[in-house]
C-alpha cells in the first residue's frame, strides 16, 4: 500500500479504497465516480459518526441501502435539509442542495467498506518533533499553565492553547482533522517515564485517526512534540495513571491501539470486533469513551456496538487482562461520580444510561431515561432532594435529568431519577464546577437557529432554569459546549460557524459563573468546539 500522508487527503484515499464496482454501480444510479467520491468524503466528515462507516446504525438510524432507498430521494434530501426532532442535525447551512442531493444518493448505494491498519502501518506513520530528552524541566514561557485552556478547533484541524488568565490564545497547533477529545497525564508518579506533574502532556485524537502530543512547557512553536496515527477515524484516548501508556480507539478499524507515551510508538493492537450482548456479531463494534479509572491500574474502554464496557489493566502489556463487562448497546460518552469508583455512561440509542463499578469490575446498574442521552464530559453536582448526582442532556429531547450516584450515603436515591427539567432544545453537553450554584447545559441540537445559539442555566438547589443566554445571532452560528476555568470563577462557551468552516470566525465567550454576565469574547479562532481545562480535567472536575 502506498504510504499516505496526513490530512483530509489521507482519510478521503483511505475510505476510498473501494470496489471498483461499487463507482461503477454508482454511476448506474446517476452518480459519476468524482460525485460519489464527494459524496463520500461528506458522509464521512458528517455523518459516519453517528450511523457508522458501513451505515448499520447507532446513535443514528440503519442506512443500508434497504433502509433508505424505502425513504426515497425526495425524503432524504428533505431530513438532510431540515433535520429531525430526534437529534438529526439540519444540513441545510453546511451542505449546498447539490451537496445534499449527492450525500441522498450516495446513501441508497451500497457503502463501500475501508482497509485495514496494521501496527507496522502504524508504527511507519510516528514523527518525533522533539526528542524526550530535550524536554525542558520547567515551563519556557512564564505564563499559569494550569490554567491553560487546550481548545478543539474542529474543522481547521487545529488545536489552540489559551491562557485562562490573560484571555489570550498562546499558540495554534496543527492537529489533524476534527479533533474529537484531548486527555492529558492525570497523576504525578515517580515511576513516570519523564517525571512531568499532571497535566504537562496532551494527547489529542481526531477524525482521521491523527494522535497528538503536546507539551505545555515548551515555547509556543515547539509544543506539538510528536505524532502518529492509530486509525483512519477515531473518537477518544487516555492515559495511564502511571503516564508509561497511552490508548486511543479507533471506530475504523474497530480496534484499541496502545502507545508509549514517551515516543509515541504504536506497541499493540487489539480488536474489539465480536459478539454483542445480544448474541450477534458485530464487524463494526467501534471504541467510544475511553477512560483512565481513577482509582484502579487500567483503563475503560466502551465498545459502541457490543454494548459492553472493557476494563483494561495496564500493569502488564504482554499479558493483557481485560474485563469484559456486559451492558446495554450504543456506549458513547460518560463521566465518573465524585469518588471515582463509578463510571456513568450513556447508551444513547438505548435510552439508558450504563453505570460500572470499577472497583468490583462489573455493571452496577443500568438506568432508564430519556430519548438518546449525551452528557459529554457529565456534571456531578449535589441535590438537596437526592444528595450527590449526576446529570446529562439528552440529543434527542429538551432536557436535563440527574440521578443519585451515592450508594454509600444516599442508598435509597442511589441509580435512580431524582429530576427533570425541561429545556428549550436538545443539547450535547452540560457541565458545573464544585463552586459553582449553577448547572449549564448547550441546546446545539435544537433545529430551532435561537435555540441552537442560547445556553440553559439551572440551579443546583431547585433544578428550575434561572436564565437563558443568548449567546449569539450571527447567523448561522451556534454556541456549543462549557468549561469553567481552575477556580471555577468562570464559565467558557464556544461559538463557532456552522457554515463558515475554513476562516477564523469563530470564539470563545468568558461569563462570571456567578453573576452569569458577560466578561470578554475571546475571537481568532476556526470552528471551535471541546475546551479542556487543565486543572479541572486532570483533577476530574465535573
Amino acid at each position: 500500500m502506498k504510504k499516505m500522508k496526513f490530512g483530509l487527503s489521507a482519510l478521503s484515499m483511505a475510505i476510498g479504497l473501494a470496489a471498483s464496482g461499487i463507482a461503477v454501480n454508482a454511476s448506474a444510479e446517476g452518480l459519476s465516480e468524482a460525485d460519489f467520491e464527494k459524496a463520500k468524503t461528506l458522509y464521512f466528515q458528517r455523518c459516519a459518526g453517528c450511523h457508522g462507516v458501513l451505515r448499520k446504525g447507532a446513535t443514528g438510524k440503519n442506512l443500508e441501502p434497504k433502509a433508505s432507498k424505502k425513504l426515497g430521494q425526495a425524503r432524504l434530501e428533505k431530513i438532510l435539509t431540515f433535520g429531525t426532532e430526534g437529534g438529526m442535525n439540519n444540513f441545510d447551512d453546511i451542505f449546498s442542495k447539490e451537496e445534499i442531493s449527492l450525500v441522498a444518493k450516495y446513501i441508497q448505494l451500497p457503502a463501500p467498506k475501508p482497509p485495514e491498519m496494521s501496527l507496522k502501518m502504524m508504527q511507519d506513520r510516528t514523527k518525533v518533533y522533539i526528542q524526550p530528552k530535550d524536554y525542558p524541566a520547567k515551563p519556557m514561557h512564564g505564563r499559569n499553565w494550569k490554567n491553560f485552556f487546550v481548545v478543539i478547533e474542529r474543522d481547521a484541524g487545529k488545536v489552540a492553547i489559551v491562557d485562562g488568565d490573560k484571555h489570550e490564545i498562546v499558540a495554534h497547533l496543527d492537529s489533524g482533522y476534527a479533533v474529537h477529545v484531548i486527555k492529558a497525564t492525570e497523576h504525578h508518579s515517580k515511576e513516570h517515564p519523564e517525571g512531568s506533574v499532571a497535566g504537562r502532556f496532551w494527547y489529542t485524537i481526531g477524525r482521521d485517526g491523527k494522535l497528538n502530543k503536546i507539551d505545555l512547557f515548551q515555547t509556543p512553536d515547539k509544543m506539538l512534540v510528536a505524532e502518529t496515527q492509530i486509525a483512519y477515524d477515531a473518537r477518544d484516548v487516555a492515559v495511564s495513571g502511571d503516564g508509561k501508556y497511552v490508548i486511543a480507539g479507533g471506530y475504523w478499524p474497530p480496534h484499541f491501539v496502545i502507545v508509549d507515551a514517551k515516543t509515541m510508538n504504536p506497541v499493540k493492537v487489539v480488536s474489539t470486533r465480536g459478539v454483542n450482548v445480544d448474541g450477534n456479531y458485530v464487524e463494526e463494534s467501534r471504541v467510544a469513551a475511553i477512560y483512565t479509572t481513577p482509582n484502579e491500574s487500567s483503563w475503560l474502554v466502551s465498545c459502541k456496538e457490543l454494548g459492553q464496557m472493557w476494563q483494561v489493566d495496564y500493569t502488564d502489556i504482554a499479558n493483557l487482562r481485560i474485563d469484559k463487562m456486559d451492558t446495554s448497546k450504543y456506549l458513547h460518552d460518560g463521566f465518573f461520580d465524585p469518588t471515582g469508583r463509578y463510571f456513568q455512561i450513556a447508551a444513547n440509542a438505548s435510552n439508558q444510561m450504563v453505570v460500572v463499578d470499577t472497583k468490583d469490575r462489573k455493571l452496577e446498574k443500568i438506568i432508564d431515561v430519556g430519548k438518546k442521552p449525551h452528557p459529554g464530559p457529565g456534571a456531578n453536582w449535589v441535590d438537596p432532594d437526592c444528595g450527590p448526582v449526576g446529570g446529562t442532556v439528552y440529543l434527542g429531547e429538551g432536557k436535563v435529568t440527574s440521578w443519585g450516584n451515592d450508594p454509600k450515603g444516599h442508598a435509597d436515591k442511589a441509580w435512580k431519577v431524582c429530576k427533570n427539567t425541561e429545556l428549550d432544545g436538545s443539547g450535547v453537553f452540560i457541565r458545573t464546577h464544585p463552586k459553582s450554584d449553577f448547572v449549564w447545559a448547550d441546546q446545539t441540537k435544537s433545529p430551532e437557529a435561537e435555540v441552537q445559539q442560547s445556553v440553559q442555566i439551572l440551579s443546583k438547589k431547585t433544578g428550575q432554569i434561572v436564565k437563558t443566554i443568548r449567546v449569539t445571532k450571527e447567523k448561522g452560528k451556534v454556541a456549543v459546549h462549557i468549561e469553567f476555568n481552575a477556580d471555577g470563577s468562570e464559565a467558557w462557551v464556544s461559538v463557532w460557524n456552522r457554515k463558515d468552516n475554513k476562516n477564523a470566525t469563530g470564539e470563545i465567550v468568558v461569563y462570571d459563573a456567578k453573576t452569569l454576565k458577560e466578561k470578554k469574547r475571546i475571537k481568532g479562532f476556526t470552528t471551535p468546539t471541546g475546551k479542556f481545562n487543565v486543572t479541572n480535567r486532570t483533577n476530574h472536575v465535573t
